[in-house]
């Protein structure tokens, strides 16, 4: 156990120590205000002010942990052997910045509470955010620093022994189209013919004619193939569900259809099941818990993890209402332009309410990558995608964490503007395990 000495234990000093030492690094501490306990205390410690009691382990505190609210900060970025960080310290700090405070900044997503240009979609956006632009977006820096930070404290205390956590995969599949053709309803099946005459595509006039009629199965269907390869690599699977009411944005086929509710059934026997909260569930509770009892009610059992449709959540009023339905693990934490890490971690952490100044009982699991980003944003061919993903994936197994991709069931079907994309995801998956 590891002793830390601090002049105030406030709930963001109690929140960001347990993330690194506990869930991080796997290290238990203890926290005192008392210098006569710590300066007893014959293990490993470390103080955490503006100034050393002694030789222990010493780190200088920024304001940041013990404030409250959120203020406009001035970053100033710097290199610890060449990893970029900020909140830089004077010489007697035994590490070169407040890797707790720039850790919190980080990971609480302070940056998006800050006045910030939204997108199309009401959403941050990747460009806005530190990461981004210092390049450290594809870095999970803050398991990298808890890993230096072990390193030195092991130097200042050689017999200070921790275990190793172990590297984790886990594949999550977004269903926004379960079916490219069945299901749908007469008007919109009827007005997909119309659309097809109308601007000359004969071929999708065809595909359509063809899977109504049942000459061909419907494209989209891929989750056999899928399932076939969770038993082939022994896999984590998440499928999440969209059941919200048709818009320009959500259109699934309605959850009212029979072989649509018995597919999430067939799922929900072999895997995760998750809800996918519809485009307008951002901020609007009552939709947001419509779809999750409409899920609950197809699956008969409680629904405890989601993803925002669009990955459209707004800090912090989407995951309050996430809370307030009992969710307990988001997994919407990523951006939709560019892969990486959207918190600069790729360890699962609580939500810290910066409102309310609490650590929530959500716990948010960041993705590194999205099978929509390699082909609709950054536009990139599927031999490069197998780079830009082996790429990401080494970065989470040298520091142990969790690598959790998206993808949606489009992209092994081969069809339309993702042709040619099908075999990408086994590929992706012998990464991911290796």
């Amino acid at each position: 156990m590891i002793l830390i000495y601090t002049h105030k234990i406030t709930p963001r000093v109690r929140y960001i120590f347990k993330h690194i030492f506990t869930r991080t690094l796997l290290v238990a501490i203890d926290f005192t205000t008392k210098v006569e306990e710590f300066v007893a205390h014959n293990g490993p410690k470390l103080t955490y002010t503006k100034n050393p009691l002694g030789n222990e382990f010493f780190v200088k505190s920024n304001a940041l942990l013990f404030e409250q609210g959120v203020n406009d900060l001035e970053i100033n970025m710097h290199k610890w052997d060449n990893v970029p960080c900020f909140f830089k310290l004077g010489a007697k700090s035994s590490i070169p910045f407040d890797v707790f405070a720039a850790s919190f900044y980080l990971i609480s997503r302070y940056e998006e509470y800050l006045p910030h240009v939204k997108d199309v979609h009401s959403r941050y956006t990747a460009e806005e955010s530190l990461a981004y632009k210092h390049g450290f977006l594809e870095k999970p820096v803050v398991d990298i620093w808890a890993y230096k930070l072990l390193a030195k404290l092991q130097e200042k205390y050689p017999d200070f022994k921790v275990q190793k956590r172990a590297y984790e995969f886990i594949s999550t599949i977004d269903i926004d189209n379960a079916y490219a053709y069945k299901y749908k309803s007469l008007i919109r099946t009827a007005g997909g013919f119309l659309i097809d005459v109308f601007k000359f595509r004969l071929l999708s006039f065809w595909n359509r004619f063809a899977v109504i009629t049942r000459i061909k199965k419907d494209p989209l269907y891929t989750f056999d193939k899928i399932l076939s390869f969770k038993n082939k690599y022994k896999t984590k699977h998440i499928f999440f569900c969209s059941v919200g009411d048709y818009t320009t944005f959500d259109t699934n086929v309605p959850a009212s259809k029979r072989k649509y509710k018995l597919l999430i059934k067939n799922l929900a026997d072999y895997t995760n099941i998750g809800l996918h909260p519809s485009y307008f569930t951002m901020q609007n509770a009552t939709l947001l818990k419509k779809e999750k009892n409409r899920l609950e009610n197809i699956t008969n059992f409680p629904i405890h993890k989601s993803r925002q449709h669009y990955l459209r959540f707004s800090l912090p009023e989407t995951y309050q209402q996430l809370i307030d339905l009992e969710i307990t693990e988001d997994y919407s934490m990523g951006y939709a332009s560019n892969v990486g890490f959207r918190a600069s971690t790729c360890t699962p952490f609580y939500f810290y309410d910066l409102d309310f100044e609490i650590q929530t009982p959500l716990k948010v699991f960041p993705f590194a990558l999205m099978d929509t980003t390699l082909n609709d944003y950054l536009k990139i061919t599927p031999k490069q995608s197998l780079g830009k993903i082996r790429d990401l994936k080494n970065e989470v197994k040298a520091v142990n964490g969790v690598f959790i991709t998206l993808f949606h069931n489009e992209s092994l079907s081969d069809h339309l503007r993702w042709k040619g994309w099908s075999r990408l995801y086994e590929s992706m998956l012998k990464i991911g395990i290796s």
